[in-house]
């Protein structure tokens, strides 16, 4: 019924736009043409006016109902031009997540800096799932990120238009073959986030989960160790093993 917790300050701002401005102006111009409404349905009925009005011109309530609604839109685009540059303006990245959509699974790839490894992220079987688990959206391989950290993520796919949707951080960007489109968050909390694919993307469309890690610095450090040994490969050499690697 709601937004699930948001957990970065664009989420925040999604959120403050959603209540503070969209709900009273969507409650307020509801409540207002019931009322006119039910005053037309009073006042009008063919009881009540036997001889119907034969004025088909109003200017100034014509006036009226020409300036009020552009009065409303300037009301609402000011926050929401506001929001859409907090959205589209990438700060400067502590790290640089690409990720690849393929049908029907992400492929997570970590810059240089961190390791330059890549490792495909696909939903868990029913089997396969442990205590803690989510049906249709834990994975087998997540993607984890320091806490605090801004994080751009470089979004693309390998076929057929997907959509990354990260709603707790504000996030949902469509992957389209042969373009290259940014999108960033900062987490504020630690914990356990998922996503999905928001575009129909083909029959396995409902089974491309997605699970982040927010973690701590040494926790994402910790796990970034690990995960050099287990995923990194380029050209064929274990990149873990890179330093006792002789030319």
């Amino acid at each position: 019924m709601g937004f699930l917790p948001a957990n970065s300050p664009v989420q925040d701002n999604i959120e403050w736009f959603h209540n503070d401005i969209l709900m009273p102006v969507i409650v307020f111009i509801s409540l207002l043409v019931l009322a006119l409404l039910a005053y037309v349905v009073y006042r009008f009925h063919e009881k009540a006016n036997p001889v119907p009005s034969r004025i088909s011109h109003n200017g100034p309530l014509e006036i009226i109902w020409t300036i009020a609604p552009a009065l409303v839109l300037v009301v609402i685009a000011f926050p929401s031009f506001r929001l859409l540059a907090e959205q589209l303006i990438i700060p400067e990245p502590d790290l640089t997540l690409k990720v690849t959509a393929s049908q029907w699974h992400w492929n997570y790839g970590y810059p240089k800096a961190a390791g330059g490894f890549s490792f495909d992220s696909l939903i868990k079987d029913d089997k396969d799932l442990k205590p803690g688990d989510i049906r249709l959206l834990s994975v087998d391989n997540a993607a984890y990120v320091p806490v605090g950290k801004v994080v751009e993520v470089d979004v693309v796919s390998q076929d057929v238009i997907h959509s990354f949707s990260l709603p707790s951080f504000g996030v949902k960007i469509d992957a389209v073959p042969g373009r290259l489109n940014k999108t960033w968050f900062k987490a504020e909390k630690e914990g356990v986030f998922y996503g999905q694919c928001s575009n129909i993307c083909g029959v396995g469309h409902a089974f491309m989960p997605i699970e982040v890690h927010v973690v701590s610095e040494p926790a994402y450090q910790a796990w970034l160790a690990g995960a050099k040994k287990q995923f990194a490969r380029a050209d064929g050499v274990d990149l873990a093993q890179a330093d006792s690697v002789k030319p």
